[in-house]
C-alpha cells in the first residue's frame, strides 16, 4: 500500500507526520500548516482512495495503515499526530515504535470507535451510493450548527467508495485500548466538547491510558475541531510540541550515549522489553542518567566508568556489574585497569564485596575478550 503525501517546512527541521480523518484529504491540516512549518518539516498523507492516494485493493487494518505511513518515514525520530482515523493510525505507530516517536498529538479520536455494526452499515451505504451521500450526516457530526465547513464537505466528492468502505471496516475492528500503555512519547489528546463521533469520554480513555498524557477539551467544537476552532487547536499543538522538544532532545542525546557505552545489542533488548509499566523508568534513566550525567563535560567516560564500577561494588549491585565491565571496556579501560579499580574497592568497600565483584568481572572479561 503506497500513500500519497506532501512535505512542507524547512529542510533539516524535525519531522512531524500528520494523518487526516476518514473522508478528508491531507488538506484538512491546512489551517495549522503555516504555524507548524515555522519549526517543523510537516509530512501530511492521504488515506487510500482519498486525495492523491491510489484506491485500496484489499482489506486493511489500522496496523496496515500504520505500516504504510512508516514506509514514508526515514530512519530516526519523528513526531506524529492525526485526526480521528488518522489519530488511530498515529496511536498504533506510537505503540509500535516507542523508541522513534518523539511526540504524539491525538485530535478527536479514540482507542475504540464503538461497536462494529454501524461501521459495517456505513460501508454498505457508501458502496451502494458513494461517499458523497453521507455529506448531510457528516456535516452535522463534523461541525456545530452554523459553521460553514463546505470546503471540507466537498472532499467527499472525490473519495473512492470502496476505499472509504474498507476504512470503515478497519475502524470496525479497531481496538487499541490494550496497547496504550506501551506509548512512551509525550502525548496531547484534543477533544471537541460537542463531538458526537468521538466523545470527550473516549478522549479521557486515551488520556488516562497513555502514561503522562494531557487532555485539552476545545469548547464549541464538534468532530473536526482542528477546522472549526483552528486557532485554539493550533495553539495547543504548538505549545505541546514546543514543550516536548527539549524532552525529546534530551532523550535522543541520552540514547546515543547509552548505545555508545552499553552497545546496540544491550539497548535493543532493553527497548524491546519495555512495557507500559516500565516505560517511564526507561525514559527517566535515558534522559537523566545517560544525558544529564554521562554527558556532563566534567569527567571523561573512562573516569565515569571507574566511578560507576566502584559504586556498583559498594552498593552490592552485582546484577549490573557485568554490564558496566563491558561498558568500561568500550570506554577504553583495559582489563588491568578494571582489576586496579576492583582492588581499590577491596580496601574501601570491603573484601567480601570485592571478592564477589572479581568473580563477576573475571567471568565477563572471559566472555567478552
Amino acid at each position: 500500500m503506497k500513500l500519497h503525501y506532501r512535505v512542507d517546512g524547512p529542510d533539516g527541521a524535525p519531522l512531524l507526520v500528520l494523518g487526516p480523518s476518514l473522508g478528508t484529504t491531507l488538506d484538512v491540516w491546512q489551517p495549522q500548516l503555516a504555524s507548524l512549518t515555522r519549526e517543523w518539516r510537516v509530512l501530511r498523507y492521504d488515506l487510500p482512495g482519498h486525495g492523491g492516494s491510489a484506491p485500496a485493493t484489499a482489506g486493511m487494518s489500522i496496523d496496515d495503515l500504520a505500516g504504510a505511513v512508516l514506509d514514508l518515514v526515514a530512519d530516526g525520530r519523528f513526531a506524529v499526530g492525526g485526526i480521528s482515523l488518522g489519530g488511530a493510525v498515529a496511536t498504533a505507530i506510537a505503540a509500535r515504535e516507542p523508541g522513534r516517536v518523539s511526540s504524539l498529538v491525538l485530535c478527536c479520536t479514540a482507542a475504540r470507535f464503538g461497536g462494529p455494526g454501524p461501521w459495517h452499515e456505513r460501508a454498505a451505504t457508501v458502496r451502494a451510493r458513494g461517499a458523497a451521500a453521507l455529506a448531510p450526516v457528516l456535516e452535522s457530526r463534523w461541525f456545530t450548527p452554523g459553521f460553514d465547513g463546505g470546503w471540507i464537505i466537498a472532499m467527499l466528492e472525490q473519495v473512492d467508495a470502496e476505499s472509504y468502505a474498507t476504512c470503515c471496516e478497519a475502524l470496525a475492528e479497531c481496538d487499541l485500548t490494550g496497547r496504550l500503555g506501551a506509548i512512551t512519547a509525550p502525548t496531547l489528546v484534543i477533544a471537541g466538547a460537542d463531538d458526537p463521533a468521538t466523545s470527550v469520554g473516549q478522549a479521557v480513555v486515551l488520556a488516562t491510558g497513555i502514561p503522562g498524557a494531557l487532555l485539552k477539551v476545545i469548547p464549541g467544537a464538534a468532530h473536526l475541531a482542528s477546522v472549526e476552532r483552528a486557532g485554539d487547536v493550533t495553539a495547543a499543538i504548538g505549545d505541546h510540541l514546543a514543550g516536548s522538544a527539549s524532552w525529546s532532545e534530551s532523550w535522543s542525546a541520552g540514547m546515543r550515549t547509552r548505545r555508545e557505552v552499553l552497545g546496540d545489542a544491550h539497548v535493543d533488548r532493553a527497548v524491546a522489553a519495555t512495557t507500559g509499566f516500565t516505560a517511564d523508568f526507561q525514559h527517566l534513566i535515558t534522559r537523566y542518567a545517560w544525558d544529564e550525567i554521562w554527558n556532563r563535560p566534567g569527567l571523561d567516560r573512562r573516569t565515569r566508568s571507574c566511578v560507576t564500577l566502584t559504586a556498583l561494588v559498594a552498593g552490592g549491585h552485582l546484577e549490573e556489574l557485568a554490564m558496566h565491565v563491558r561498558a568500561a571496556l568500550r570506554n577504553g579501560l583495559t582489563p588491568d585497569e578494571i582489576k586496579e579499580v576492583l582492588l581499590q574497592t577491596a580496601i574501601y568497600c570491603g573484601v567480601p564485596a570485592a571478592n564477589a565483584a572479581f568473580a563477576v568481572a573475571q567471568r565477563t572479561l572471559a566472555e567478552t575478550l
